[in-house]
């Protein structure tokens, strides 16, 4: 399954680079477009997640094909890292969603597909996407305000 982003060490810049053009080049190109481009992305990807669990929960989707959601969803959400990373903008406090998110899941996927099953775990499943979302919202603001000094 996925593997939640590790950071590089701020004492190397290389690293940086070296991860970020492995996580689909974002941090790499330096465009500052990239950061909306990159959430956008990530937000797109809860929401398939979610619709991935209804779908299971309803017996048309199967565990792999939220599995390969979830998988999705972490590369997105390590692209945004990048991303953000990118314009020196820390989101350490996000860093645990993806591990969160993939204990709730499991917990959810071990149930036969039911909407009472998803009933039960949905709302620790929108617990852990808010924390990412106000996460990534309270940082936007910064690299706003960054890539407008850029100009």
């Amino acid at each position: 399954m996925y593997r939640p982003y590790q950071p590089a060490s701020r004492s190397s810049t290389s690293s940086t680079n070296t991860s970020s053009s492995s996580q689909g080049g974002y941090a790499a190109q330096g465009n500052p477009s990239d950061v909306s481009s990159a959430v956008r992305n990530l937000l797109l990807s809860t929401k398939q997640l979610q619709k991935t669990l209804t779908q299971w929960s309803l017996g048309q989707a199967s565990e792999t094909q939220v599995s390969d959601v979830y998988v999705q969803l972490g590369t997105d959400f390590n692209t945004a890292i990048q991303a953000f990373a990118y314009h020196r903008i820390d989101l350490s406090e996000i860093y645990p969603v993806p591990q969160e998110l993939r204990t709730v899941l499991e917990s959810c996927l071990a149930e036969d597909p039911s909407p009472q099953a998803l009933a039960m775990f949905m709302p620790e499943i929108k617990q852990v996407l808010v924390k990412l979302l106000r996460g990534l919202q309270s940082r936007q603001e910064t690299w706003r305000m960054r890539t407008y000094d850029y100009r």
